[in-house]
């Protein structure tokens, strides 16, 4: 038996990286998914592989920052599926940009698609949640918030930091109906932004600064998302898991091989 055998899980930014990672994940572990993207040629690669190896999976493509699109989401997947378990809110407008001279229009989108898709998705799926033995609330933070700081993201920062307070507000005002709420904090993962926007000298050059001396694969990212979603975490809220090879505790720079 699969750790979410039955059950039901909306894995927004589902196309790449570690959403595709943890909703082909979720689905080997018995739960059946809707993989929500914004692009639909990935998000259909991962449910055709899903379906290809036993499983079964949708697509649901849109802008999850708009609120139609989330109503849209919810309501297909509790049509396709009977209704709704988990959410997985991984998906993320990621720009570059310093404080005065970022696009509003990338303010907005950052925000929108960070922080108030998290809200929509629990306001829309929380009807489903309260029927569920086990509703799960998921979102994807960063270590950019909790101890770092990059220039030109001061934005996605501040949203990271917003879902924090998210994660513990909610989940203590959604405790007394036995659904958790949690988060992944990924550090260096390699991911599609990273792959699109990196060479591999800066990847190698950045890897060796995380004390492990490497960076995460975006399924390490989806076995922390796993086990925050199963029975495993069931007296789990409001916590926040860091999973970033111990780049928390300081850099190596500098220190021998």
């Amino acid at each position: 038996m699969g750790k979410l055998d039955g059950r039901v899980a909306i894995v927004t930014g589902g196309g790449r990286g570690i959403g595709a990672a943890t909703a082909e994940l979720f689905a080997a572990e018995g739960a059946k998914v809707c993989v929500s993207s914004l692009s639909p040629g990935p998000a259909q690669e991962v449910v055709d592989g899903i379906v290809a190896r036993g499983g079964q999976a949708i697509r649901a493509t849109g802008d999850i920052g708009d609120r139609e699109v989330v109503r849209r989401v919810v309501a297909e997947t509790a049509e396709a599926f009977g209704g709704i378990d988990i959410i997985v809110h991984n998906a993320a407008h990621v720009s570059h940009g310093r404080v005065g001279e970022l696009p509003e229009s990338d303010l907005v989108q950052t925000f929108n698609a960070g922080v108030l898709a998290a809200f929509y998705l629990t306001s829309d799926a929380l009807p489903y949640l309260q029927q569920s033995r086990a509703g799960r609330i998921l979102v994807t933070s960063s270590t950019t918030g909790i101890s770092q700081a990059h220039i030109g993201l001061a934005h996605y920062a501040a949203v990271k930091e917003a879902l924090h307070g998210f994660v513990r507000g909610v989940g203590l005002e959604l405790a007394e109906k036995k659904i958790t709420v949690n988060a992944v904090a990924p550090g260096m993962t390699l991911g599609h932004h990273i792959k699109t926007h990196m060479s591999e000298e800066g990847i190698d050059k950045l890897a060796h600064t995380v004390p492990l001396r490497r960076a995460a694969e975006p399924i390490e990212q989806a076995k922390a998302f796993l086990f925050l979603a199963s029975d495993d975490a069931a007296y789990v809220t409001g916590h926040v898991l860091v999973v970033d090879g111990g780049s928390l505790l300081g850099s190596v720079v500098g220190l021998p091989e």
